[in-house]
């Protein structure tokens, strides 16, 4: 198979196993349009009749709201696009409590007490999924496996090691591992898993909408949020009986107010920013391909250590067996083609493994907090009735599970939530462990919209722009006005503002996805404008091309 080259489209269907081999039946419409004359407010009549209203129907979101059935509680799930199909749906699908090198870290940082609670909620979660899979009799691929960490520094990993014991964790020092690449020391961990995220996210979705006290809204797209009592979220709500249909037409949808007494924003980036989390965490992507291989695959889950780290993991579906190499990650907006990260990870993959063909490829992204704790718990110092779960750093699998038991105990016995939570506690201040972090992404961010704004101002207005290229060209009254253009596989040439409308940074052309994503906090818009991932809301702008 030839190597990737700009002129040639990148080999594999562009999306993730759990995405292609799960269907979305078309469904009912979410609400009888007749309510929506005016606008909408759960409850009908005005009264507030739902408990909680859930942001988000991936792995945390749809977690909590489970979570907070089985406590009574009446809940609304509002997503976007599909269930699971936005970072659980485009992840690596580990259940495994080994999170690259967090032990000795948090046992440094914040306390061996620390890291056992963390340890803790992280194996809890791989037996609540197992138990939650019995319960609801779905068939998503769970299995059992060893989890291995690697990498060229012994005395890095064994204190790894002796920090994981310490926590509770059954985990040991090995060697000759992995298999397919030298490494000098590893740290194995017994009893972890791997599944199907999203044939567990559905049966879980489903499970919510045969109870007459649930809602799971798809192709609701969340535009504002009024923390208060009641909580007021603003959405637009898809009226027909598709759910691509709010995102992909306009006239699909109608403004709509729900009310509930709480909120709970479980997306990638919380809508509401109530405590600066644009400056205490950073969006990364990270690249995976599914390949089929012309031999032996190796037995459990791998993770190697480092700035470029690489993931490993096999998969058997009903589409075959297949290799999960993952890794390449950078900051969204950030590090030059993210065609070459491609080319970079197959050829890894082909000097380790008798590769046949590439049948998958994708990216993710996921949220990376200063101190690399996840943010779950109040959304703000003067919020007490909108919660938040985020920044999980790529390990959202088993710490989405966590986070929706904890919040839905917060939720239920509000004043005495569960102790774990302060560990989690996104207004929690950790300058030793954090402050460095924080100066530095916050300098980049402020680097990058300087030297982005700069670049374009004063760069040439070139305006040949082949099949799937994007590039920002200047116009407007002395040429200063940004415009993101990019060219489609059919020709047609889009002009949008180039301008977040977030925070107002300069967007960056993603030329293997074909998007536009911001280099500040990772908002993500399509070539005609069409938001694709938060923090922004808004679409962006229609502009004519320049030169036109």
């Amino acid at each position: 198979m030839a190597e990737f080259s700009r002129s040639d489209d990148l080999p594999g269907e562009p999306t993730s196993p759990w995405l292609a081999t799960t269907r979305d039946a078309d469904r009912e419409p979410n609400v009888d349009p007749a309510m929506l004359e005016g606008g909408w407010s759960v409850g009908g009549d005005g009264d507030v009749d739902i408990d909680v209203a859930v942001v988000g129907a991936g792995i945390a979101g749809l977690s909590t709201a489970i979570e907070l059935r089985e406590r009574g509680e009446t809940v609304v799930v509002l997503e976007r696009d599909r269930v699971g199909a936005g970072t659980t749906g485009k992840s690596t699908a580990k259940l495994t409590s080994q999170h690259g090198l967090v032990y000795d870290h948090l046992r440094r940082e914040f306390g061996r007490e620390a890291a056992s609670r963390y340890a803790s909620l992280q194996e809890d979660a791989i037996d609540a999924v197992e138990d939650r899979i019995a319960a609801v009799d779905v068939d998503c691929g769970f299995e059992r496996q060893p989890s291995y960490l690697y990498g060229n520094d012994p005395d890095e990993l064994e204190r790894e090691a002796d920090a994981a014991r310490v926590a509770g964790l059954e985990a040991s020092s090995v060697t000759s591992v992995p298999p397919f690449e030298r490494a000098q020391a590893a740290v194995r961990f017994d009893d972890q898993a791997v599944f199907h995220p999203r044939a567990y996210l559905l049966a879980l979705a489903a499970e919510l909408r045969a109870d007459d006290d649930a809602s799971v809204l798809e192709g609701t797209r969340v535009t504002d949020l009024e923390p208060g009592s009641p909580v007021r979220v603003r959405a637009r709500v898809r009226t027909s009986g598709r759910t691509e249909d709010a995102n992909t037409d306009p006239t699909g949808g109608t403004e709509a107010t729900i009310t509930a007494r709480r909120a709970v924003v479980a997306t990638g980036y919380p809508i509401l920013d109530r405590a600066g989390y644009f400056a205490r965490m950073y969006p990364k992507r990270s690249y995976v391909l599914g390949l089929r291989l012309d031999g032996r695959t190796p037995q459990g889950m791998y993770y190697r250590t480092g700035e470029n780290h690489r993931s490993v993991r096999v998969h058997r579906g009903e589409d075959g067996t297949l290799l999960l190499v993952g890794g390449e990650n950078h900051k969204t907006g950030q590090g030059g083609s993210t065609r070459e990260r491609y080319r970079r990870l197959l050829r890894w993959a082909r000097e380790r493994f008798p590769v046949a063909s590439v049948a998958y490829r994708w990216s993710t992204q996921d949220y990376v907090t200063a101190d690399r704790i996840p943010f779950v718990g109040r959304a703000g110092p003067t919020t007490d009735t909108v919660f938040v779960a985020t920044g999980f750093r790529g390990w959202g699998m088993t710490n989405g599970v966590a986070a929706g038991r904890l919040l839905a105990e917060r939720i239920a016995t509000p004043g005495s939530g569960p102790e774990e939570l302060e560990l989690f506690d996104p207004l929690r201040f950790t300058p030793t462990a954090s402050l460095g972090k924080t100066l530095t992404e916050n300098a980049d961010a402020v680097s990058e919209f300087a030297t982005d704004w700069a670049r374009t101002l004063f760069s040439p207005d070139r305006s040949a722009i082949e099949r799937g290229e994007g590039r920002v060209l200047r116009r407007g009254r002395g040429g200063l006005e940004p415009i993101a253009c990019a060219r489609d596989a059919d020709g047609e040439l889009h002009a949008v503002s180039a301008v977040c409308t977030h925070m107002g940074c300069l967007l960056e052309w993603n030329d293997a996805e074909e998007s536009w994503d911001c280099p500040c906090h990772g908002s993500r818009f399509a070539p005609d404008g069409e938001v694709l991932e938060g923090p922004a809301t808004d679409d962006l702008s229609r502009r004519e091309p320049p030169g036109t």
